[in-house]
């Protein structure tokens, strides 16, 4: 068995720790399914026990200070707050088990603070997802988690699979909060909550038929392929085969927008194996222009894979080539 903080790293791991610490108290998925509705909504980070889990500094007892800073500070005060929050529970860009802790806060934060609910959102989805290092590829784009037996460790040395899978699971407790976001004006944050929300552990059928509801609706061109791509991720796992065949009918569709042709293609090629169609392979090359490559490039997805913009060609090039990424498929299969 494995453990990979990055890839190519590889070590073997004694799986006693697992078999001894899953659903205890030193278990976050288990601390954090059992904090209190009531402690949730009314901020009572008191009820959590933010000493007994790490973030990338150390112990979590600082993350509720720097939360309330958040909810109820100056812009001065949240800017200082969330510097402190982000570089400690996303430390290039990886989560961790107080992060996790962070996440049934963070969701009400983001309801109540709607001149940061962008940047918390984005927060979320980054604490509930693995580090992609950059992989656009066919098995990592919509992939949220490691296989069971990929082990990942933080810096505190705590099980990082337990800690995304802890978050992911707070994100589906809590996503009908989230769902009345898809509707927010600020189209930056429709994307971000769409990107949150792709995230959630399943099943998410509430999830899945309130983003086709706005995907019917929506008129903005990045919230839309944000929406497709969140519909493809949330089949991911399961390969649910009326989503495959959904993305299927949207890409082959030359009435719709090509934008959601073309991340109903990537979604198509990542719900399933083998080569990739003549016909589908001549439809993305023709439609991978400049422009498109421009939109699509300032998207969540399409950011993982490449901060300066370039994510799709990117996200083709491993798609089409995966034999120059030996590295991601090693790393997931």
């Amino acid at each position: 068995m494995s453990r990979q903080g990055e890839p190519g790293v590889s070590v073997r791991w004694d799986e006693g720790y697992r078999a001894f610490h899953a659903g205890t108290v030193e278990d976050v998925r288990f601390v954090v399914a059992r904090i209190p509705a009531e402690a949730k909504d009314n901020f009572d980070y008191a009820a959590v026990p933010w000493d007994r889990f790490h973030h990338s500094y150390g112990p979590g007892t600082d993350v509720p200070a720097a939360l309330e800073q958040v909810r109820t500070g100056d812009e001065r005060g949240v800017r200082m707050a969330f510097h402190r929050l982000w570089s400690s529970l996303l430390h290039s860009d990886t989560g961790c088990a107080a992060g996790a802790l962070a996440v049934p806060f963070l969701i009400r934060i983001a309801l109540t603070r709607a001149d940061y609910r962008a940047e918390i959102l984005a927060g979320l989805a980054g604490l509930a997802r693995r580090q992609h290092y950059g992989d656009g590829s066919r098995t990592g784009l919509l992939r949220a988690a490691r296989a069971d037996d990929q082990l990942v460790f933080e810096a505190s040395g705590y099980l990082g699979n337990w800690s995304v899978q802890a978050a992911r699971e707070a994100l589906a407790a809590d996503a009908g909060l989230l769902l009345p976001l898809l509707d927010d004006p600020d189209p930056e944050v429709r994307q971000d909550v769409a990107h949150a929300l792709a995230a959630a552990a399943g099943p998410c059928g509430t999830i899945v038929r309130s983003l086709h509801a706005r995907l019917r609706v929506e008129d903005d061109p990045m919230v839309r392929a944000c929406l497709v791509l969140a519909i493809g991720q949330l089949a991911w796992e399961e390969r649910h085969p009326a989503a495959i065949e959904q993305m299927r009918t949207w890409w082959q569709d030359p009435s719709r927008p090509t934008e959601v042709r073309m991340c109903a293609a990537l979604s198509w090629l990542c719900l399933t194996d083998g080569p990739i169609p003549g016909d589908l392979r001549a439809f993305l090359d023709a439609a991978a222009t400049g422009d498109l490559a421009a939109l699509l490039g300032r998207i969540p997805w399409m950011l993982r894979v490449d901060y300066e913009g370039d994510g799709l060609r990117r996200c083709l090039d491993q798609m089409y080539h995966p034999e120059k990424y030996p590295h991601f498929t090693s790393c997931l299969d």
